[in-house]
């Protein structure tokens, strides 16, 4: 029951993950609210991790939590990170603003001659990342909510 779970938890988050996304992409985001979004994003996992340990069937084991929960990250952090790669590959083709750079930023990157859908594709090792770092904040939300919540 763990691997039902943590799909059904992940597919869950990924709802949300992927509403986050687009709100990320297409608000200017510049300052500290980078740094503010990154940190709702780690929280976000954590909770899809607390939501595949409240989806597991009782008694509740920390074990048995944080792997719903790492599977949940997994699929939640893939499908949104794909998400994300693709509308900023599109954002970077268009011509359109990207957050987090500003105008002279964007030009030098024009400038360079790289064919924009190049420059997209080196987000996929980020997303690898934080697909790692989701998975296991999930791991540690599931596992603290069965440690918890063993009932």
């Amino acid at each position: 029951m763990t691997g039902k779970a943590g799909v059904k938890a992940g597919l869950i988050g990924t709802a949300a993950m992927v509403v986050w996304t687009v709100i990320g992409r297409f608000l200017p985001l510049s300052g500290a609210w980078v740094w503010v979004s990154s940190g709702v994003n780690l929280l976000m996992y954590a909770g899809i991790g607390v939501l595949a340990g409240t989806l597991l069937t009782p008694p509740r084991r920390p074990g048995k939590g944080a792997g719903a929960g790492a599977i949940a990250g997994l699929v939640s952090g893939l499908i949104a990170g794909a998400v994300g790669t693709a509308i900023l590959t599109m954002q970077m083709a268009g011509g359109g603003d990207v957050p987090g750079l500003t105008p002279q930023q964007r030009q030098q990157l024009t400038e360079t001659g790289l064919d924009p859908k190049m420059l997209a594709l080196l987000a996929i090792p980020g997303v690898v990342c934080i697909t790692a770092i989701g998975s296991g904040l999930a791991a540690i939300g599931g596992a603290i909510l069965a440690a918890v919540k063993p009932d």
